[in-house]
Parts: structure tokens; sequence; C-alpha cells
């Protein structure tokens, strides 16, 4: 176990203020140790691939695709952003296919839990300008969502509050860090420590739509380009699913948005007239089970491979994280130590 050697609490530096670092430096600070967190970028932004995050609170959902650990840290998760982000919307998500796709719909339920089935009437009633788009669905309804851009700036307005210092514009490697403990969730850029990490790159779009309207996470399953639309409000929709094994951090490609703008329009056709507001990419850091880690290597803590999971994994992942330095009889099977 880690103590400080005075009277003074510990002091742990946290690099990388995505919603890794920042779930990090909160899990730390609520227990007392001094926390700093930096970061390389000149703020909160689209420099951090958090920036084009999702925002779905949807560990069942996630079921379907990812192994069980995935849920139930998601369900903590999740519990973790309703007690601390007043923004988390609460109202479920939605799951469709296109009629001659029912059988992915089918699919999908036998991998997961918690869901209702609904008919073309409950669809109706659910989300109105839906009525007559769809046969049938699956219904999540203790799922959630929220804006990662404003979870972001209330973590951080958090942090300060509890007398936590963040400096942005500044580059640090572990080593060269200060304080008892060093915590490293620089996502991909930590590779050089994690040679086993990979990006995958994400793709999404921002759109306003004038006359359509959700109120909850829709998931349009596809045998070949699975969609999902997430409600912002005030009539903007975030638009996004791409996973491309690759690790290019360029533009969007032009058939990448094809399909996403394609797969929006068979939602609904009202969404072919939505305005577009922005578009973007970034590498998620994986690994090749595509599950997160804790990795503890003397006072240095790295967090890394949420992959596509980092608003749902992030808080359940930062009390191991927290656990890893401050508990020596830590169990559990994503934090280990690293003899290297």
């Amino acid at each position: 176990m880690f103590r400080s050697t005075s009277s003074t609490p510990l002091r742990a530096t946290v690099i990388g203020a995505g919603v890794a670092g920042l779930t990090t430096a909160l899990a730390l600070a609520e227990r007392g140790v001094a926390v700093e967190v930096v970061d390389r970028n000149v703020g909160l932004g689209p420099g951090s691939c958090s920036w084009h995050a999702g925002g779905m609170l949807a560990p069942w959902c996630e079921m379907a695709t990812s192994e069980p650990i995935v849920g139930r840290l998601g369900a903590t998760s999740l519990a973790w952003w309703r007690e601390r982000f007043p923004g988390v919307v609460a109202k479920g998500t939605l799951v469709v296919a296109p009629a001659r796709d029912l059988a992915e719909l089918d699919r999908f339920a036998r991998r997961t839990q918690h869901y209702e089935w609904l008919d073309e009437a409950d669809l109706a009633s659910l989300e109105p300008d839906l009525a007559g788009r769809f046969r049938k669905g699956l219904f999540f309804p203790d799922e959630g969502h929220l804006d990662p851009r404003r979870a972001l700036a209330a973590l951080v307005e958090r942090l300060t509050a509890l007398g936590a210092a963040i400096r942005f514009d500044t580059e640090l490697e572990p080593e060269a860090a200060r304080g008892d403990l060093v915590f490293d969730c620089r996502g991909l850029s930590g590779r050089t420590d994690m040679p086993a990490l990979r990006g995958v790159r994400g793709e999404m779009a921002l759109i306003r739509a004038h006359s359509f309207s959700l109120t909850r996470p829709v998931r349009l399953l596809h045998p070949r380009l699975p969609v999902y639309l997430v409600p912002r409000g005030d009539g903007v929709f975030m638009l996004g699913a791409t996973m491309l094994e690759s690790e290019s951090k360029g533009p969007v490609s032009v058939r990448s948005m094809l399909d996403l703008l394609g797969a929006a329009f068979a939602v609904h056709p009202a969404l072919g007239e939505a305005e577009i507001i922005e578009f973007g990419a970034d590498l998620r850091p994986a690994l090749p089970d595509n599950l997160p880690s804790v990795e503890r290597a003397g006072r240095i803590i790295r967090v890394n491979g949420l992959f596509r999971h980092g608003f749902l994994l992030a808080p359940a992942i930062a009390q191991i994280a927290a656990g890893a330095a401050l508990d020596p009889h830590l169990d559990t099977e994503l934090a280990h130590a690293n003899s290297a």
C-alpha cells in the first residue's frame, strides 16, 4: 500500500484529461488524495478521443457484442454517472432493425438481458416520430445517455471544487512526474509503455433535424453497418458507429459519411433534410482482447484500453485504478502488477 511519509496527504499526478483520466482523478480526490491532472492539449476539445464519443450508458446493449464484464462494470458506471452528473438522461435505449433484418434483432436479444420486446404500436407510443417505421424492437429501460462534452466539463468543475489542479498544454512522461503516485491515462499516446495497444478508428457526425425528434438513443441493426443515433437536445443528434481497424487519424472519409448518413435516412427519411453540423474522427485505444487494463508498475499505474466503451466503463475502471494503488489486496481481473 502507498502511504505518505508525513502527515500530508498522498499526492498523485494523472496524465491525460480524457474521460479515463478525469474519472481516475476524481476517484482519487474523493478518497482524499491530492491530485494534479496534466494534459498535452490546450484544453478540453477535439484533441481527445473522448470529445467524439457517443455518450451512451448502455451496459446491456453492449453485452450483445462484448464480454460479460463490460455489462457488469458498465452497470456500475451508469449508477456513478447518475449520482454525479445531473445531465444523464435516463430514458433507456431503443434497438430496431429493418424488416428484412429482423433476424439481427433476434440474435441481439439472445446475447443480452434487461430488455422488453416492443411491437409496432409500442414503438409508436415510445417514439412517435418512428411510427410505422419498424415492426418490432427491443427496449432497454434502465439505460441512459449523456452529452460527453458537457460531462467532461462537469468533471473538471467537480475536480476543481475538490482542490485538484489541472494543467493543460503540458507534455509529461510518467517517469518524470512528481508525486507518490502517477496514473498514465494517455490513451494511444501511452503505447510506448503498453506496446500491445492499437488504434481503432471511429467516425461520427453531428446533425440537426428540424422536423424529427427522439427522446432516447436508437440503435439500428444492420449486418454490415449497425449505427446509433443519440439525441443531444435542440434537434441535434450524434450519429456514429464506424469501427475501423486503422491507425489513420486523418479526416472522415466520404465512404464512411455516406454509410452513416444513409443509415440515418433508413431510420427516418426526414433525416435526409437534416443539417450537417460537424464531422469527427479519432483513434480509440484498444488491447488485443478489447477490454480495459489497469497495470501497476511501482508508483506508476497505467489505465488504458477502454476501446469504444470510454464513458460506459471509465468510472468503474477509475475505482479499480484507485484501488490498485491504495489497496494491496485488490483482486480484480483487470488490475495486475507489471513485473517489467
